[in-house]
């Protein structure tokens, strides 16, 4: 199943007569919250997912947002109505940048048909469709959670890929140079690592760019289906932005879900900073 899922298609697939499971992810790093937004107005039929309490396990010195224990990621899940027969599509504001990491946690935990919603909210309201104040009523979904079924790396992991294959880093460039950190405690990248900023996969209106393009980016930077390739960000969620931007351009890559809230967490890794 392709990844991505455009407005005229969601359109056509909410009006038929096996709707899918519709997830909004909606997610602000320094707030709001996005249930307000959902609040505010969302697709109709669609159920909130907390990025946060859902879709990541408590922080700590796995990662500001580590992975959800597999129990409570299934039991998540089936509140939001998510079946094991029937396709999920997620969106966010935009970007897709919280919705892909609600498509990846899908994915890695066993969910075969999960789709992001290019543009998001955003391109559904300016297609001009309606939206909804009203939380819909939800069937409790039979989803298994089988964690495993998508690569990811930890930090030795990340370090021995950022010698041998190509471990790109999806923050901004000043975070990745370390002249700023605004959310970790410490500045920089992880050695090895090349920086894509995860911005560079979406045009201005939040859609990804055409594979090809994502392609070339790519392969600039060296990363390319002939070698093992890896991402990073600060917690694993704009990493899973990557891994998405990846997978459209027939690259298969491994997600460092802990990321760098992770990697700094241990005194002992090593810290680069600068533009490599």
């Amino acid at each position: 199943m392709h990844p991505l899922i455009d407005v005229p298609a969601l359109e056509r697939l909410l009006s038929g007569q096996s709707p899918p499971a519709l997830l909004d992810v909606r997610w602000h790093l320094a707030g709001p919250p996005g249930i307000e937004s959902y609040r505010k107005g969302h697709l109709p039929g669609a159920v909130f997912v907390d990025l946060d309490r859902d879709v990541a396990g408590p922080p700590g010195p796995g990662g500001r947002h580590p992975l959800p224990a597999a129990t409570d990621f299934e039991r998540a899940m089936r509140r939001a109505g998510v079946r094991a027969d029937r396709p999920v599509v997620v969106y966010d504001d935009a970007d897709s940048t919280a919705a892909a990491r609600l498509w990846w946690t899908l994915r890695y935990f066993g969910h075969p048909r999960v789709r992001v919603l290019d543009g998001g909210h955003r391109a559904w309201t300016e297609a001009g469709l309606p939206e909804t104040t009203e939380e819909p009523r939800v069937e409790p979904g039979d989803f298994t959670a089988r964690p495993g079924q998508l690569p990811v790396l930890d930090a030795e992991g990340a370090a021995a890929l950022a010698g041998a294959g190509v471990l790109l880093d999806a923050r901004a460039a000043e975070r990745y140079r370390g002249e700023t950190e605004p959310v970790d405690p410490v500045a920089g990248h992880i050695p090895g690592a090349v920086n894509a900023p995860t911005l560079g996969n979406v045009g201005v209106d939040g859609r990804f760019l055409p594979a090809d393009l994502l392609r070339e980016r790519f392969a600039k930077l060296g990363a390319t289906d002939a070698v093992d390739v890896g991402a990073y960000c600060g917690s694993g969620v704009t990493a899973a932005h990557e891994i998405l931007a990846l997978t459209l351009a027939g690259v298969p890559a491994a997600l460092y879900v802990g990321s760098w809230s992770n990697w700094v967490a241990d005194p002992a890794n090593p810290v680069a900073t600068g533009e490599h």
